[in-house]
């Protein structure tokens, strides 16, 4: 059975609307990872990391348009799951998709971010981009609840993805 996005609704309103601080947590946010200190490409390829491994097609769907609006390369959105085996990232990407399955993946015993992963990661970006690294892992982290329990439309207009009903 196939489903048209026409009869998909989300399970409330408009966050921004039933909570308005939210839109400026989400002002500082995009401030934040938008400094520049991390390549725009590299936060998309987080972000729709983060949301393939919250299971949110919402998150995933958003984060690959902002990929591609990005200029990443297809082939790259495309094998975002896989990247451990996929030859198209460069070492800075591939431990900034490292970085962040280490902090969304539930972990066993121990430190989630090594010293070892620090480090490597280290060799790529300096404090100021690590730091900015860290909030856009933060930035989609801060959102996955309201994706996996609001449950917003996946690939609609900014209006209609919040959407309670197919007559809104």
């Amino acid at each position: 059975m196939t489903n048209s996005l026409e009869t998909f609704t989300s399970r409330f309103a408009d966050p921004q609307q039933l909570v308005p601080e939210l839109g400026d947590v989400s002002t500082a946010l995009f401030k934040i990872i938008g400094n520049g200190a991390v390549p725009r490409s590299t936060v998309t390829l987080v972000h729709l990391r983060a949301g393939q491994l919250a299971e949110s097609t919402y998150l995933t769907v958003m984060h690959t348009g902002n990929a591609r609006r990005a200029g990443v390369a297809e082939e790259k959105i495309a094998a975002v799951a896989s990247w451990k085996d996929a030859p198209y990232f460069t070492p800075a990407e591939r431990v900034a998709l490292e970085l962040v399955e280490a902090v969304i993946r539930p972990g066993g015993h121990g430190e989630r971010v090594s010293d070892e992963l620090y480090a490597r990661a280290a060799e790529y970006y300096d404090d100021k981009a690590l730091a900015t690294l860290a909030m856009a892992i933060g930035q989609v982290s801060f959102f996955i609840p309201l994706a996996l329990i609001g449950k917003p439309v996946p690939g609609v207009s900014m209006a209609e993805q919040w959407r309670t009903s197919t007559t809104d």
